[in-house]
This record gives C-alpha cells, sequence and structure tokens, in this order.
C-alpha cells in the first residue's frame, strides 16, 4: 500500500493497493490526490531514503512533475524523517487488526473502508483531538 498524507489535515489524500511495490503504485497514490483537487501546485512530497526504490524512480519524478509536486527526500539513516508516514500505517495495523483475509480484494475493502474511518470521523491528535471537517470549519472561520 502507497498513501498521500496531508501533514496539515492528516487525511489520507491518496492511496493505491497492489501486489508489487514498483514505482506505479506510488504513482497511482499521488495521481488519486491529485485527481481529488487534494494536491496544491508546489507542494512538497516528502519520503524517506528507506529500502524502497520507487522513490527515486523516474516515474515517479515524472508524476510529481506531471502535478507540479516538489519532490524531498530525507537522508539516510534518519528515522524521524517519515515519521508521520510511519505513524499512520501503525495506526492501521493497530485499528484494523492483523486479520488475514480470504482474498486481496476484501482485504482492499476493509483497509478503503478503514480509510474512510480515519478520514472522516478519527480523532486526531495533532488536531486537537477534533474530527477533520471540525479543523476545516475552525480555519474557515
Amino acid at each position: 500500500m502507497a498513501t498521500v498524507l496531508d501533514l496539515h489535515t492528516r487525511e489520507v489524500a491518496g492511496h493505491a493497493m497492489a501486489e508489487h511495490m514498483r514505482a506505479g503504485l506510488v504513482c497511482d497514490a499521488i495521481d488519486l490526490a491529485a485527481g481529488r483537487g487534494l494536491i496544491t501546485p508546489e507542494a512538497i512530497f516528502h519520503s524517506d531514503r528507506g529500502s524502497q526504490p520507487e522513490y527515486t524512480a523516474t516515474t515517479f519524478r515524472a508524476t510529481l512533475k506531471a502535478v507540479r509536486v516538489r519532490p524531498s527526500m530525507g537522508r539516510g539513516g534518519s528515522c524521524f524523517d517519515n515519521a508521520v508516514a510511519e505513524s499512520f500505517f501503525a495506526t492501521l495495523k493497530t485499528e484494523i487488526g492483523t486479520t488475514v483475509w480470504a482474498t486481496r480484494s476484501e482485504a482492499s475493502r476493509a483497509v478503503f473502508a478503514y480509510l474512510n474511518y480515519y478520514n472522516h470521523d478519527r480523532l486526531h491528535s495533532t488536531l486537537g483531538c477534533r474530527y477533520r471537517q471540525q479543523q476545516e470549519h475552525a480555519l474557515a472561520a
């Protein structure tokens, strides 16, 4: 699974699931976020230098350029560079459980249902324990 997280709202703006961990997976998540209108021009996409090569792939860079997003990559060996994403995945695993689904389709449905809950109903401590929509209304006021 690849995600695009909005650091301001903590929303999962884009996501994708596949049987592989190639650059196309990350590009699909970025394309979804852009297609939903949740990426503004000159936004910054930050990733760490983990063991996955997709964040240095030409297709990944081209996708960022196409949606006018600037890449940012942390230095090697820093465990803090991608802390928000690591925290999200830890929360996902804790809250959805360690279920073994019979099919990939069942797993996808369960994860996407969780993402809907996470984006719309779950309280986030970084938002002052308010729902994301409450945070948006507070900013508009």
